[in-house]
């Protein structure tokens, strides 16, 4: 199932309906400190559910994974990404990187942005390797030609 459209694209809307999406509010909080989003879809007569949880601000760490049945995680990804520039504050990392992140359809492997967005004088990049079943990718975001941010994600089928 990971590699088929019916996945990717339950994927997709569940990326678009979570943290990208800036008019969406967080879930419950899961564990002490945690941000929380959740996503759920009936697919074929079994049920999808899209978590994501992430620790911090501008220094973060998160993770998220897909079950089906509620209780049977079949894939996932964790996530560690830093603001270079202490003069830029949550906010402002939140109004650079959400739009990219709605435009997560555009990549090979939609787990993050698109390979390159321009929006307000940033530069968004992503890049990955692998498949959806195994990937590493490196997401940047620049500003007047200075690296400000860097995200590093690894993940794919849960067995």
């Amino acid at each position: 199932m990971i590699n088929n459209s019916t996945f990717v694209n339950f994927l997709i809307r569940a990326k678009k309906s979570t943290y990208a999406n800036s008019t969406i509010k967080k879930s419950k909080s899961s564990r002490t400190g945690s941000s929380d989003y959740n996503y759920e879809e009936i697919i074929d007569g079994s049920k999808y559910t899209y978590h994501d949880t992430y620790f911090g601000g501008t220094k973060f760490m998160g993770e998220e994974v897909v079950y089906c049945d509620s209780d049977k995680p079949i894939w996932g990804m964790n996530y560690y990404g830093i603001t270079f520039d202490d003069t830029l504050g949550e906010e402002a990392m939140d109004s650079a990187l959400r739009p990219a992140l709605m435009k997560v359809e555009e990549n090979n492997i939609p787990v993050r942005g698109p390979s390159k967005f321009k929006n307000n004088g940033y530069i968004y990049t992503f890049s990955t390797t692998g498949t959806m079943e195994s990937f590493d990718g490196i997401e940047q975001i620049y500003k007047n030609n200075k690296l400000i941010y860097e995200l590093h994600c690894s993940g794919g089928l849960i067995k």
